[in-house]
């Protein structure tokens, strides 16, 4: 066990802590990266997020690109002072997807492959995500198929919108119904806003994860709901991050509303779906906490859902902060939800297997 100073009075445990939304970039992509910002024309959301860690000098941004691009040593220590036991890991947002759909395509199986290597390194510690080009859906189903058949990785990541484009959108369908054969859930990670939403939330300085990420993503995540993705895909499974991008405290209103809206016949948009919002939330998509160490959210997320539906992520290395295991251990949560919530809920969601060596 971990001898950091702020996990010293943590509880002996009979369980794994598995973190479920954790970030890397194979050094490969940044140097894509650097050829895109190099650019004259270059989306303002990659330039305000990911622009902005490549250059600046700042400690935090530092740390982050250290830490980004390393699936060894460095990883792993980290992973060990803050008493995390197990990483699953998904490509950085925005991945590929700002990438051209030749250059994507051809960059997501290099990226899968880099990741697969490090899996093989460490296979009790690091699980993977499969990235995937969504500006290709056929190569995308390819991918996921790859990735589970021949990398051992079960579930994908898609860092929401690709160029403005979102997957509600039925030519991007092909995915989800790669995904739902699979079974492997995806990750719907946020990404930096589209040229036609951030100014405001730039003006502000509200554009990335203290706010913006959260009503982006949380607008991709409706809009399967309100598109009848998952009327279509009955078991497809999206996970959802940061308490659920908020949308759980928001159901009752989404619930009433889309009725409203629909009864109304506002938009030819929003249509008649077999079930409500919230039905949608609860049996076809999981949370994590990532980012969010509070008791109060956290006992909301799980009433709502279900305790066998939300699992623990640390948003390593955006937010490595020790001292919040240690708050999460100490909330009042009876033995078998803590466990799930630590270990068997994203063992069975990711198909973990048991450790080699048990705690």
């Amino acid at each position: 066990m971990s001898t950091y100073p702020s996990l010293i009075h943590l509880p002996q445990r009979s369980y794994r802590r598995i973190a479920t939304e954790e970030a890397f970039s194979p050094p490969e992509m940044l140097d894509i990266y650097n050829k895109i910002l190099a650019k004259g024309d270059v989306d303002v959301g990659f330039k305000h997020l990911m622009g902005f860690y490549m250059s600046s000098p700042s400690e935090r941004a530092q740390h982050i690109m250290r830490c980004l691009v390393d699936l060894d040593d460095l990883r792993l220590q980290h992973m060990d002072e803050a008493g995390v036991d197990v990483q699953v890991i998904g490509l950085t947002s925005p991945g590929v997807q700002i990438m051209d759909k030749d250059t994507a395509v051809s960059f997501a199986p290099v990226a899968n492959d880099i990741l697969a290597a490090a899996m093989r390194r460490h296979p009790d510690r690091l699980v993977g995500m499969i990235a995937v080009a969504p500006q290709d859906p056929a190569a995308a189903a390819k991918e996921i198929q790859r990735g589970v058949n021949q990398l051992n990785m079960h579930s994908v990541v898609i860092n929401s919108h690709t160029q403005g484009e979102y997957l509600s959108d039925t030519k991007f369908w092909p995915i989800f119904e790669a995904a739902e054969a699979m079974d492997t859930p995806i990750y719907l990670h946020p990404n930096a806003m589209p040229a036609s939403m951030i100014q405001h939330f730039i003006e502000a300085g509200l554009d990335g994860a203290i706010y913006g990420f959260g009503v982006e993503t949380g607008l991709h995540a409706l809009r399967l709901i309100t598109s009848g993705v998952f009327d279509r895909f009955p078991k497809l499974q999206i996970i959802l991050g940061h308490m659920g991008e908020a949308l759980p405290f928001w159901a009752y209103r989404l619930d009433y509303m889309h009725a409203a809206t629909v009864k109304s016949k506002r938009y030819p948009s929003i249509q008649p779906t077999k079930k409500k919002p919230s039905d949608y939330l609860r049996e076809n998509f999981h949370i994590t906490n990532s980012g969010v160490a509070w008791g109060a959210a956290l006992k909301f997320t799980q009433d709502f859902m279900g305790p066998d539906r939300v699992l623990y992520a640390m948003d390593y290395p955006y937010q490595y902060a020790p001292e919040e295991v240690a708050i999460l251990e100490n909330l009042d949560m009876a033995p078998q939800v803590r466990k799930a919530f630590f270990q068997d809920n994203a063992e069975r969601l990711f198909k973990i297997p048991p450790a080699s060596n048990a705690i």
